[in-house]
């Protein structure tokens, strides 16, 4: 069994910055995807960028790339996601998600993850 934790969701202004971490503890493997997806009221989730078997690859959302990174402390069992320059677009509840075998076609669909933690509130003011 695997336990997520997020925890660093705020407020912030436009073009402010933000710092989510990702506490992963219980079982994990060589080939474990962990990910960051967002949903906003009212609409769909969305990816947002993941490690694909212990960071293989690294994939971000076009709608990101450039201004959020994400990274990972092994030691600390934990993966963060750091978000600069955010918009008022970006507010969501933010989401980790693991699986310990996704294939690579599967990254940037929720449905296929396992593992999912509670979530954490993210809101950009204009």
């Amino acid at each position: 069994q695997v336990q997520l934790v997020e925890s660093g969701g705020g407020l912030v202004k436009t073009g402010g910055s933000l710092s989510l971490s990702c506490a992963v503890s219980g079982r994990t493997s060589g080939s474990t995807t962990v990910a960051w997806f967002r949903q906003a009221p009212g609409k769909d989730r969305e990816f947002v960028a993941a490690f694909w078997r212990n960071g293989i690859r690294t994939y971000y959302a076009e709608s990101v790339k450039g201004r959020f990174f994400i990274s990972r402390d092994n030691a600390k069992n934990a993966v963060y996601l750091q978000m600069d320059t955010l918009k008022p677009e970006d507010t969501a509840t933010y989401y980790c998600a693991l699986d310990n075998s996704l294939i690579l076609s599967s990254v940037r669909i929720g449905e296929d993850y396992d593992y999912w933690g509670q979530g954490t509130q993210v809101t950009v003011s204009s």
